[in-house]
């Protein structure tokens, strides 16, 4: 029973993401004593994919093809799907975002397999294979049991720590034809944010609520972010004013993150805003009202108005950059 992993490469190059997904693998393929087979599809540098087996790939396949530019979900479903039968794998791993809860359930009506998404633990049990997942808003969990031959995973991000376990293995080129007519997604054109850390991939976010009363006091906010190298958000109401921009929406309706640390600036933490940013490391909230329930989901609190409070942390942050 091998496992195979999906590991998405942006423009050639590995995030994190992808290094803590091999992780994963490794460990539940030591459980299973088995080996992991990391998959990449898209053109990517030899030494990039040779990072794959610092963290315990013991073999690395790249497919490409000049029409495999971007991503097609159903295109990339049908790819996996072929090298899930020729490695024989019977456990997948994707992450569980945009792309993997995409083509996970394409393959798993393709395979007949069984999949559980937003993963945060190794698995349970082998026998019969459990693993464990958040529920409700991050309020409660499940223990969820695949009975299926084939096992598809899409794990949660920065639920399992990056492992070093380097194996030395030599990337595998796999050139394969795709007929054009198969290709259902065509990209016309991109925009980029300059200057800005993505959201989706900061490890440290602060994020803005009704708390704050009025976009122009946002600078200490933004400034706080700048200082730690982290990345900014806001809750829908402030979205829906129009004090920030859509983009920097998390929450049930908005973007979906994991960082290592999210501040919440004056945000009452509403069931559906902690839908968006529960499965972060560490939440630490400011608000002026004790009773707020974003305290119960939060690590650390600080009762307080935000505007005094921010230019506080701000000077203590400076402090200690010194």
């Amino acid at each position: 029973m091998s496992v195979l992993v999906y590991t998405e490469n942006w423009e050639g190059k590995f995030k994190k993401l992808s290094f803590e997904l091999v992780s994963y693998a490794a460990a539940v393929a030591e459980m299973l004593k088995t080996s992991v087979t990391a998959l990449s599809i898209g053109k990517t540098d030899e030494n990039e994919l040779r990072k794959l087996g610092d963290f315990g790939a013991g073999k690395i396949l790249n497919v490409v093809n000049d029409q495999l530019i971007s991503i097609d979900n159903q295109l990339y479903t049908k790819i996996v799907a072929d090298v899930v039968t020729s490695e024989g794998s019977r456990v997948i791993i994707f992450p569980n975002n945009i792309s993997g809860k995409a083509i996970a359930p394409r393959l798993a009506v393709r395979l007949k397999a069984g999949t559980a998404s937003g993963v945060s633990r190794l698995p349970l049990s082998l026998e019969p294979f459990t693993v464990y997942k958040r529920a409700y808003s991050g309020n409660a969990f499940a223990h969820m049991v695949i009975r299926s031959d084939i096992k598809i995973i899409t794990l949660a991000q920065n639920s399992f720590e990056i492992v070093e376990k380097p194996t030395g293995a030599i990337p595998e080129t796999v050139k394969i034809e795709v007929d054009p007519g198969q290709v259902k997604t065509t990209v016309t054109d991109t925009f980029r944010q300059a200057g800005k850390i993505v959201l989706t991939d900061a490890d440290i976010v602060i994020s803005g609520g009704r708390g704050m009363k009025s976009p122009d006091n946002w600078a200490p906010l933004i400034e706080l972010a700048s200082l730690l190298g982290g990345a900014t958000a806001c809750s829908r109401p402030v979205s829906d004013e129009g004090w920030r921009p859509h983009e920097e929406h998390t929450g049930q309706t908005g973007k979906i993150i994991a960082p290592n640390l999210y501040v919440a600036v004056g945000i009452s933490g509403a069931t559906q805003h902690l839908a968006g940013v529960s499965s972060s490391k560490y939440i630490v909230a400011i608000n002026s009202d004790k009773d707020a329930p974003i305290f119960e989901a939060a690590q650390y609190g600080i009762v307080g108005d935000a505007m005094k409070v921010l230019p506080k942390l701000v000077e203590a942050v400076k402090n200690l950059k010194k």
